[in-house]
């Protein structure tokens, strides 16, 4: 059983495809984290971007379910926390255009979302080309004004130090490469159920997908 939710930068998928996982006992898989994770190696090993599918040959990327949530373990490390900044995130929108990145992770993906049986995999490209014959597909989406703020207060909470139209400005931005690109463009699958969350609390939002899920017989 596979829900597949998607949608741009800062619309709450991560956090509700948390929650609905957990509340229905579903293994949680974060794709974002991947291209973050290739971001972070990226830019730590200085390592050019013809060179990554050399590189992604043999990437030791790991995602364990922990009771404190999903690490991402690279190489060994742990960087869950370290690919979370605006610097990572960027980057990762640049290397999800890479074709051959794509390709591999995807392949990656689609692994894990297997070997879960059960899983709620969140991204830009779930519901399209990871898996597009997943039982329940939804797109989250929220204004770029409201996503900015959200991502302005969750970094503030970490004691980072950045301006709200700095925030916005990415956040554009970010929209602009993941919907433009050619390779798996951020867009909505036909089939997709389109919640706008930017009125809506989390829970509201989780138990929207739960509600759903319960009417298709998912659960």
């Amino acid at each position: 059983m596979i829900i597949a939710i998607d949608g741009p930068a800062g619309s709450g998928k991560s956090t509700v495809a948390k929650l609905v996982a957990k509340k229905l006992g579903f293994s949680y898989i974060d794709t974002g984290a991947m291209y973050r994770a290739v971001a972070y190696k990226v830019i730590k090993e200085n390592i050019p971007l013809e060179r990554l599918p050399e590189i992604l040959e043999n990437l030791d990327l790991k995602l364990l379910d922990t009771n404190e949530g999903v690490k991402v373990i690279l190489d060994g490390e742990d960087i869950t926390d370290k690919i979370r900044t605006e610097q990572i995130g960027k980057k990762a929108s640049q290397i999800a255009k890479i074709p051959e990145v794509r390709k591999k992770l995807v392949q990656l993906q689609r692994k894990l979302g297997l070997k879960a049986k059960n899983a709620v995999l969140e991204g830009r490209d779930i519901g399209t080309v990871v898996f597009p014959d997943a039982q329940l597909k939804i797109f989250l989406t929220a204004s770029a004004k409201e996503r900015a703020r959200r991502r302005y207060n969750q970094l503030r909470e970490k004691g980072l130090k950045i301006s709200y139209d700095e925030i916005l400005k990415a956040v554009i931005e970010r929209d602009k490469t993941d919907m433009e690109r050619k390779e798996s463009p951020l867009k909505p699958a036909e089939d997709a159920v389109i919640i706008d969350t930017t009125n809506k609390t989390i829970d509201e939002v989780v138990q929207m997908i739960i509600n759903i899920a319960k009417e298709r017989k998912l659960t």
